[in-house]
């Protein structure tokens, strides 16, 4: 096994203490040398970090010691050297960028999140052909065009966005085409297309999910079946293929 542990993972949840929260996730990193990304919002958290095993995985139990943070469950991939050059904790408008800011999923009451689909589901509604209803199954990549480039799923619709801020717009061009079928929006470890997902549910569409935990996700607990490519990730590693290590470098 390679010895850095890349860990990834959000959380939607009202924070009132954004300041005083990323002072302390950032003294807790910088003291067990870890580098990459933790982005902190009134509406949740986003996160990319590395390190040796057990300073990683000692950093997360400090996080879900805050009850908010409590079921916070990262996804895990190994590499052999640590993929970022920095660390760096930020306190941001959005975690993920969307401009629209009704779409809150810690804000939906009883409603909760959008549904999801796991992975495993998702795999064997391609490998079929349909959901378990009979309805024809589109899988919609959320993701940036460049991302889009290096692999999706075989069919996705992929409407060429360039920032995650377009895709409302995008929606609202395209939503009639989805009529009948159901939608499954995805993308790398999951948080656009969980605001994707409630999107799109607000604009109209009728049967609507998220892939669980995102393609990151969908390539742990799969065979990567239905995939096409590598999955861009932003780190040095540049692209992880189905067994989440990184795409061999060109000859």
């Amino acid at each position: 096994m390679h010895p850095v542990l890349n860990i990834s993972a959000y959380q939607f949840v009202t924070l009132d203490d954004a300041p005083a929260l990323r002072d302390r996730l950032h003294a807790e990193a910088q003291a067990r040398d870890l580098k990459g990304t933790v982005l902190i919002a009134e509406e949740g958290i986003n996160l990319f970090l590395a390190g040796p095993g057990e300073a990683v995985r000692s950093w997360v139990d400090v996080l879900r010691q805050d009850p908010r943070f409590a079921d916070l469950s990262p996804k895990e991939s190994w590499s052999e050297t640590v993929p970022f050059k920095k660390l760096l904790v930020k306190v941001k408008g959005e975690i993920i960028r969307m401009n629209h800011p009704t779409i809150r999923p810690d804000e939906r009451g009883d409603t909760g999140r959008a549904p999801a689909v796991e992975p495993a589901v998702l795999k064997r509604w391609l490998d079929q052909g349909h959901d378990d209803e009979g309805r024809p199954v589109v899988t919609l990549d959320t993701r940036n065009a460049f991302e889009v480039d290096y692999g999706t799923f075989e069919g996705a619709v992929d409407w060429r966005i360039h920032k995650f801020s377009e895709f409302p717009d995008a929606v609202q061009a395209h939503k009639d085409d989805f009529a009948g079928k159901t939608v499954v929006s995805f993308c790398t470890g999951g948080i656009r297309c969980e605001k994707a997902a409630l999107y799109m549910q607000e604009a109209g569409i009728d049967h609507v999910y998220q892939l669980e935990g995102g393609i990151l996700k969908y390539f742990e607990l799969t065979d990567g079946a239905h995939w096409q490519g590598d999955c861009f990730v932003f780190d040095a590693r540049e692209a992880l293929g189905a067994q989440l290590t990184p795409k061999a470098p060109a000859a």
